[in-house]
């Protein structure tokens, strides 16, 4: 999922988190990429990592992200639950080098792809996790990062469409969640609804795992 992502099962099982994109896959894959990676995540822009490395992203959607990390020189792992969305990103973003899994948060299994990464995004996906979810979620994604790697995480705030589910996640809970796990927040700020929908703001975290002693 992207811009309303969420999670889902490995092996194609259906959990709340993935409710209603299915359905709207195909008015969500012009959606999501009807904007660009540099504007969605333009305030952490310098924080993404300039030499080539391991990039995960969960909740790819239609892999938009995925294919502007790849084309950085990036080697991507795009994890998206909705069967129908990863048709779309596989069509959309052809030839360029995404490694795509049927996965979900909070418990993702990788497959084949095993070992640790220099970066992992979650954007739009932290809200379909309840909190035992999201303490799962966020062990598992500390145990995916190299020493000083970073976790791009966008919360998303406001009204929940009809059909979707969703959590009301602070940044105050998720920086202090990451701080159980070892991971330090270097960057956290706020804007509006790039859609322009009413009500609907974001808030773009990174956090930082330490550097090995």
């Amino acid at each position: 999922m992207r811009g309303e992502e969420g999670v889902g099962g490995e092996g194609g099982v259906r959990v709340r988190g993935t409710a209603g994109y299915a359905e709207a896959a195909d008015e969500l894959a012009v959606q999501y990429e009807g904007v660009g990676f540099d504007e969605v995540h333009r305030a952490v822009l310098a924080l993404v990592p300039v030499e080539p490395g391991r990039v995960l992203d969960v909740g790819a959607g239609t892999g938009r992200d995925a294919a502007a990390l790849a084309a950085r020189g990036h080697r991507v792992v795009a994890v998206e639950p909705t069967a129908q969305l990863r048709a779309h990103g596989q069509r959309i973003h052809a030839g360029s080098g995404i490694d795509w899994v049927d996965g979900a948060l909070p418990d993702v299994v990788l497959g084949r792809h095993t070992g640790t990464f220099d970066a992992v995004f979650a954007t739009a996906v932290w809200m379909h996790l309840d909190p035992e979810e999201r303490g799962r979620a966020m062990g598992r994604i500390a145990a995916l990062l190299n020493p000083g790697a970073r976790f791009f995480v966008n919360l998303r705030h406001g009204p929940v469409p009809e059909g979707r589910v969703m959590f009301d996640v602070s940044a105050a809970e998720t920086v202090e969640l990451g701080e159980a796990y070892g991971l330090r927040a270097v960057h956290r700020s706020e804007r509006a609804d790039l859609h322009g929908r009413g009500g609907v703001r974001w808030t773009s975290l990174v956090l930082q795992a330490g550097h090995a002693s």
